[in-house]
C-alpha cells in the first residue's frame, strides 16, 4: 500500500506540473506528509524537492521540443533563484516543523487565490531577452527570481506556482510560454533545495524513487491532456486553485 500510495502521489505531482508547469510541487509536501505517511516535515520537504526536480526535467523535455521555452529569460531568472534557493533552504531547516508546516499552508492559501485573479496586461508572444531589451527585463527578472528562490528553499517546492506569475508579470510572455520556462526554473530551483537537504540527511530515496516513477507518467499524461484541455484552460486552474486553498487551510488549520 505504501508503495502504490508514493507511486500515485508521484503521478499527481507530475500531472499537474505537465498541465501547468506549478503546482505539483506545491502538493508533494501535504501529499508526502498526509497520504504517504512522512513523520518529518523536514524529511518530507528534502524528499519532495528531489522528486520534483526529476518531474520537471521530464516536463520540460516536452516543452522544450515544442519550443515553448523562453531560454535566456529562464536562465537568468533560474540564476537569481538558485542563489535565493540556498538561502531559504538553510533559513527553512532551522525553523521547528509545526510552525514550517503553518507557514506552508498559510503560503498555499495566497498562492491559490493569486491564480484566481485576472492577468490585466496583453500577451506579448515575441518578448526575448537581449541586448535591447535588457535594461528593461533585468530589473524585473533578478529580484523576482530572489525572491521566488527564498521562498522556494524555504519550503522545499519548485515554485511553479510563484514562477508562472512572476514571469507573466515581469515579462507579459503567454501562459504557455510562462508554463515551459518556468520548469526550467522548478528544476534549478528544486536541485538547489534538494542538495541542502541531501546534505544534511534528510532525503528518503527509496520513496524519492518511486514518486519519480509515478510523477514520469504523470508528466507524459499532463502534456498531453493539456492540449486537449486548451479550451477549458481557465476553468481547469480555478478548480485547481480551489483545491490549493481548501488544502492550505486544512494544514493551517492542523498545524496550529
Amino acid at each position: 500500500m505504501h508503495v502504490l500510495l508514493a507511486l500515485a502521489s508521484g503521478g499527481l505531482i507530475g500531472l499537474v506540473l505537465g498541465l501547468v508547469g506549478g503546482g505539483g510541487s506545491i502538493l508533494a509536501v501535504p501529499l508526502l506528509i498526509y497520504v504517504v505517511g512522512v513523520e518529518s516535515v523536514h524529511a518530507a520537504i528534502g524528499t519532495a524537492a528531489v522528486a520534483v526536480t526529476a518531474n520537471a526535467l521530464s516536463g520540460l523535455a516536452g516543452h522544450a521540443r515544442a519550443g515553448r521555452v523562453k531560454w535566456p529569460c529562464a536562465l537568468v531568472f533560474a540564476a537569481a533563484g538558485a542563489i535565493g534557493a540556498a538561502i531559504g533552504a538553510e533559513i527553512g531547516k532551522s525553523f521547528d516543523g509545526k510552525r514550517l508546516l503553518l507557514l506552508f499552508g498559510l503560503l498555499m492559501i495566497a498562492i491559490g487565490l493569486s491564480m484566481l485573479r485576472k492577468r490585466r496586461r496583453e500577451d506579448d508572444p515575441d518578448v526575448r531577452l537581449s541586448r535591447a531589451t535588457a535594461g528593461v527585463l533585468l530589473p524585473r527578472l533578478v529580484p523576482t527570481g530572489l525572491g521566488v528562490g527564498l521562498a522556494a528553499g524555504f519550503f522545499g517546492i519548485g515554485g511553479g506556482f510563484l514562477i508562472v506569475p512572476a514571469l507573466l508579470a515581469a515579462t507579459a510572455m503567454p501562459f504557455a510560454n510562462a508554463v515551459g520556462t518556468s520548469l526550467v526554473v522548478v528544476a534549478v530551483l528544486g536541485f538547489t533545495t534538494a542538495g541542502s537537504y541531501a546534505l544534511s540527511g534528510q532525503v528518503d530515496w527509496p520513496l524519492t524513487a518511486l514518486l519519480i516513477a509515478g510523477g514520469a507518467g504523470g508528466a507524459t499524461a499532463g502534456l498531453m491532456l493539456g492540449g486537449r484541455l486548451a479550451a477549458h484552460k481557465l476553468l481547469f486552474e480555478r478548480i485547481f486553485a480551489a483545491v490549493v486553498i481548501a488544502v492550505g487551510a486544512y494544514i493551517a488549520i492542523g498545524a496550529r
